[in-house]
């Protein structure tokens, strides 16, 4: 019998991204009840934060409850952040050690945060039919990077819906925390990390020294790239 060949996930054509998007349902009713319930929340999709010509670009999985749901910028407010922002600017990508708010003084460099959804999910689940959804604005984020550029997948879902925007087939790129993959020859270099959620720093599945070997790899990976000019 012919072995048969992986089929490739496509994800949708890419678009730009809109904080007026309501085309799931499931996340568009639970955002208008957290709205309800906290008026002061941001409570919509959140746009990627950082810079616009980014040598990394890190795509998490969605918006926390209280921290990008509720400030509007991803990873800022919450304890994921925590170990995000301090990582980002010991290693030079940004320009403080903790993000508080949207309009706090925080500057990335040569850096760009996203979410491989873009709306807070129920129980921070979204379904995978949301992430395909949305995997059409992650699209239009990737094909705007330079050649060469970094990107960081903070877990599983946030790495397969990189393969996915890219039409690259998830069997041949397996997850796993510390390793990279070039894709598209060498179009962009894919790094994995397990998520820097209060999960996995509690329960010491990723430490602080393993996060920061892998931002060691990506600095080395960015630093000889802009070297060679």
């Amino acid at each position: 019998m012919p072995k048969q060949k992986a089929s490739i996930t496509r994800g949708p054509q890419a678009e730009a991204f809109s904080t007026a998007c309501k085309r799931c349902p499931r996340l568009s009713a639970h955002l208008a009840a957290v709205r309800a319930e906290y008026p002061e929340y941001h409570a919509r999709p959140v746009v990627p934060f950082g810079d616009s010509n980014p040598s990394l670009l890190i795509v998490g999985l969605a918006p926390g409850m209280h921290g990008a749901n509720r400030t509007g910028r991803p990873f800022t407010g919450d304890y994921a952040g925590v170990l995000l922002y301090e990582t980002l600017h010991r290693f030079g990508f940004g320009s403080q050690a903790v993000a508080i708010a949207a309009g706090d003084s925080l500057v990335l460099k040569g850096c760009r945060i996203t979410n491989a959804v873009k709306c807070l999910p129920p129980e921070n689940k979204p379904l995978p039919a949301e992430i395909r959804e949305c995997n059409g604005f992650l699209r239009a984020e990737l094909e705007g990077l330079a050649t060469g550029t970094a990107i960081l997948a903070l877990g599983t879902v946030a790495h397969q819906a990189v393969l996915r925007a890219f039409d690259q087939r998830i069997a041949d790129f397996p997850f796993r925390h510390g390793t990279s993959h070039d894709i598209k020859g060498g179009r962009v270099r894919l790094f994995d990390s397990y998520h820097c959620s209060r999960y996995n720093t509690n329960t010491k599945r990723l430490t602080t020294e393993m996060f920061h070997e892998v931002f060691a790899a990506i600095r080395k990976y960015t630093d000889r790239l802009a070297a060679a000019g």
